[in-house]
């Protein structure tokens, strides 16, 4: 009977959740198996630092730099020029005037302005102080007791847009060129709470950049200065990972954090179910593109590849603290052997139970 037992409990009819390792790593022995597996090992972790990434695209980002303290006019900008002339014969001023405004005088494309009496005068490219004495020093030749004042509100492509991810996105002016993303992440209320691992993209003349906040946060070197035009995005972590089998969870899940091991993703999913999971079978599921496949250890020698881990050795434990995983993985924790021996034992023992009533009814 025992030995009915165990040879059932190898049977792929049996009711169960999750299938047994040997199932599956079986098949890839076979001449026909178009996927490979590889054991997750000190040797394996050396090799992998070659393959390339899989699921969610990398980003590159910029290195911060210095910046001047002071803003620059560009296209776009508006300017307002108060004319203070205390002269009665004034050209600018009527009788009693003592100054004159000249209101939303819009930066041209080519960087001019027109000023009245002084014609078009470019002034883009210059801080606003230089720019004041610029326009000074060409209204003196007409109104040479007059005294030049000049404001600046900052256009599209004096400010930057903050979207998402934030408490109050919307569009900021640069103060300076020397206005960083962390500056306005903070003008913005800072990023908001419960965002899985949020990420920084930095769209800027056609180009994507991108960071997590953490590592923002933890390199002050990456925290770059933006331009005019930029758009700062804050989202949440777009990678995700599936778990399947005997796990404490079967489903999505979102990374956490920038690097996600094989240990941290078994913690998120809540481990090893303990009534009928496998630790010793934990599988991790990847496909690659056919242009990573390799014949000299730098790629997996098929696209579609098995991972194995076994958390019951120490040398499983540490290889699956340093083991990556990727967006789009699948981690499947495998049932025991011992779970379907179990099940047999059940439905023999139900049998005999519903045999000895059948027999005390026949009494």
């Amino acid at each position: 009977m025992l030995a009915a037992a165990m040879a059932l409990a190898g049977c792929e009819q049996l009711p169960r959740g999750a299938a047994v390792e040997r199932e599956i790593v079986a098949v890839a022995q076979g001449e026909i198996a178009d996927f490979a597996v590889y054991p997750v090992d000190r040797a394996l972790l050396a090799q992998l630092a070659d393959w390339p990434q899989t699921g969610e695209r990398r980003l590159n980002w910029i290195p911060a730099s210095g910046g001047a303290r002071t803003q620059v006019i560009a296209p776009g900008d508006v300017l307002e020029i108060t004319i203070w002339d205390s002269n009665e014969n004034s050209l600018l001023s009527s009788n009693g005037q003592r100054q004159v405004q000249i209101q939303a005088l819009t930066v041209a494309p080519d960087g001019s302005v027109f000023v009245p009496y002084v014609g078009n005068t470019q002034v883009s490219g210059l801080t606003l102080q230089l720019a004041r004495e610029h326009l000074q020093d060409e209204i003196d030749m007409v109104v040479p007791s007059a005294q030049v004042q000049l404001t600046l509100v900052e256009g599209r492509t004096n400010s930057v847009d903050l979207v998402g991810g934030v408490s109050a996105p919307g569009a900021y002016p640069l103060p300076d060129r020397n206005y960083t993303v962390l500056n306005l992440l903070a003008a913005g209320g800072g990023v908001q709470a419960g965002l899985a691992n949020p990420q920084i993209r930095l769209r800027r003349g056609g180009n994507i950049y991108g960071t997590s906040v953490e590592r923002l946060y933890d390199n002050p070197g990456l925290d770059t200065l933006l331009i005019g035009g930029d758009q700062v995005i804050v989202e949440e972590d777009r990678r995700r990972f599936l778990s399947l089998g005997a796990a404490g969870q079967q489903n999505q899940h979102a990374f956490t954090q920038d690097t996600v091991t094989a240990l941290d993703a078994m913690a998120i999913i809540g481990g090893v179910d303990s009534r009928r999971g496998n630790p010793g079978g934990i599988l991790i599921l990847r496909e690659y593109p056919t242009s990573a496949v390799r014949t000299d250890g730098r790629g997996p020698t098929q696209s579609r590849v098995v991972f194995t881990l076994d958390l019951i050795s120490a040398d499983g434990l540490f290889s699956a603290r340093n083991f990556h995983l990727h967006g789009d993985d699948l981690v499947l924790v495998t049932e025991s052997p011992i779970t379907s021996a179990q099940t047999i034992f059940g439905l023999i023992g139900s049998v005999f139970g519903l045999a000895n009533q059948t027999s005390n009814l026949a009494d």
